[in-house]
């Protein structure tokens, strides 16, 4: 089975007071920005609405108004949750995480642990939800965050490395790591962090 970890450059507090803001211009845009995306997801998981349970646009607008929720759902109000901070951010290139196995985000970690890297991992994306009150996932999208001081200290840590050490990676790993340092620098020049979501 195969897995992919989606990364976006965006403005946490924005984000995060997007949840309950009652911003209905901000659910009209996300709607007409992405309307055949989120017509694709209803296709995709038209078994939700055959059992009753939300459209993807009635879970942004859940999610934008603070509820009601269906706690069995949650997978649904998780990815509305995640168009919203594509309305907000920028996507990242994802390349080296997408398809990925099952282990390769702690592998990579190991490998930026390695090199001295341990402000930021990208295994932290795999085990984390969204935020409250969005009711948690049962399996996915799991979700994290770095925050932009996190974005700092980690290009720190990754200037401090040597060219040796990095050589020494097998060079999957180090092209990962390479992306996750392209993440903070693009995070860190915007004055943002980087959210993540894992599926």
């Amino acid at each position: 089975m195969s897995y992919s970890l989606t990364t976006y450059v965006v403005d946490l507090d924005v984000l995060h007071a997007s949840v309950g803001s009652k911003d209905d211009k901000l659910r009209r845009m996300i709607g007409g920005r992405f309307k055949q995306h989120l017509s694709g997801f209803d296709d995709q998981f038209s078994h939700v609405s055959d059992e009753g349970g939300p459209s993807i646009r009635d879970a942004i607008r859940a999610v934008i108004e603070g509820g009601p929720f269906d706690e069995q759902y949650g997978f649904v109000y998780g990815y509305a949750y995640k168009w919203i901070c594509a309305f907000h951010g920028r996507s990242l290139f994802n390349n080296d995480f997408s398809p990925m196995r099952s282990g390769w985000l702690e592998t990579v970690d190991k490998g930026l642990a390695e090199l001295g890297v341990t402000a930021v991992g990208v295994e932290e994306f795999g085990f984390g939800c969204v935020p409250s009150p969005l009711p948690a996932p049962e399996l996915e999208p799991c979700y994290g965050e770095w925050s932009l001081t996190e974005c700092r200290k980690a290009l720190e840590q990754w200037e401090a490395a040597t060219e040796e050490g990095k050589a020494a990676l097998d060079p999957a790993v180090l092209s990962a790591a390479e992306s996750c340092m392209d993440w903070c620098r693009t995070a860190v020049a915007a004055g943002r962090g980087v959210a993540g979501f894992f599926f």
